[in-house]
């Protein structure tokens, strides 16, 4: 079957090291395992393809036409973006049709109707991968200009998918809040077991490990202060990047820490800077609202399938991720974090 994989969020490098990329190969990778001849459509290809992946067609689009180059900020930037995503969904569209595919397997953003289009052109099938209430992100956390058109645009795609596939039961009633589409379900995220194997931690003082993007809903600023509340000694490692990294590495100095910041790393090689740690940590703050915490944390899974006992903030799915398999603590405490781990 020809699989279109399509992905126009620009905040998700198709090659990249963040979470979402690691996602976008371990779908594709699936794909390809079955048997499928799979194509990615893309608005960022990423310069960081991992050798098993290095032959994959991806067709990179430009994100901003000649006639809008030029300096802007504030809404006027935020609705330079949005066309610009638009157009990239028109191109894909286009081409596509031209082109002729089986089957389209698109990750959710805002204002993309590939999905759709493809659907009520040509009767493609098609999959929606959800993974975040993306609206609501970009409200709270950016800037959205034409939130009826992202909302227009979401249910366009769930209307027309055969099957809409939400990582956590918040972002289902998500969807179904804003959609009231009739073919949603829940299916969480899991690691590649083969990648990531258990491995027995290092000798000498603990290392307690964190692999994420540096930003402030992964509560790292809590696992530094609980790292300065220790009763025992331990060593913090963390892998990844963010904006948020500049402000952690001045927290460490302040605290009197030494954290070994191992920066951006590649999917392939995060087995090998997970080795030898003692515990894995996922910090999460406390929010307002319970759905706000609609994550499925690929961090956990690659923790358990390291062979790690997990120390976790008890929110979201990672209670009924971690019954019998870590410990559980309140969001926000990192006295209570100290203690556990």
């Amino acid at each position: 079957m020809r699989i279109a994989y399509v992905s126009i969020d620009p905040g998700i490098p198709v090659f990249g090291t963040k979470g979402a990329s690691v996602h976008v190969q371990e779908v594709v990778r699936e794909l390809l395992a079955r048997g499928h001849e799979v194509t990615v459509w893309t608005t960022r290809r990423g310069d960081r393809p991992p050798a098993d992946l290095a032959g994959l067609p991806v067709v990179e689009l430009p994100m901003t036409a000649p006639e809008e180059a030029g300096p802007a900020s504030g809404a006027e930037d935020a609705e330079r973006r949005e066309r610009a995503q638009r157009r990239a969904s028109d191109e894909v569209v286009r081409r596509l049709l031209a082109d002729g595919v089986d089957l389209v397997y698109e990750r959710y953003s805002l204002f993309s109707t590939v999905l759709a289009r493809l659907h009520e052109a040509a009767a493609t099938p098609g999959v929606l991968e959800v993974n975040a209430p993306l609206v609501d992100e970009q409200r709270a956390h950016r800037l959205l200009v034409d939130e009826a058109g992202a909302l227009a645009a979401l249910r366009a795609q769930t209307g027309a998918a055969a099957a809409t596939v939400c990582v956590s039961e918040p972002v289902r009633r998500w969807v179904l809040a804003r959609t009231g589409a009739a073919r949603v379900s829940t299916v969480p995220n899991g690691v590649d077991v083969r990648r990531i194997v258990p491995a027995p931690p290092g000798p000498g003082v603990p290392v307690v490990v964190f692999v994420g993007t540096l930003k402030p809903w992964h509560g790292v600023e809590d696992l530094l202060r609980a790292a300065s509340l220790a009763r025992e000694p331990w060593r913090l490692r963390i892998i990844g990047d963010g904006p948020r990294r500049a402000g952690l590495e001045e927290l460490a100095g302040r605290l009197v820490l030494r954290v070994d910041f191992r920066g951006p790393v590649a999917p392939e090689d995060v087995p090998a800077h997970l080795a030898g740690a003692a515990i894995g940590a996922a910090p999460y703050p406390r929010t307002d609202d319970e759905d706000d915490q609609y994550f499925s944390p690929l961090k956990v899974y690659e923790y358990l399938a390291a062979g790690l006992p997990v120390v976790a903030s008890r929110t979201g799915q990672l209670p009924e991720v971690l019954e019998g398999l870590g410990v559980l603590v309140p969001p926000s405490d990192p006295a209570a974090l100290a203690a556990a781990i």
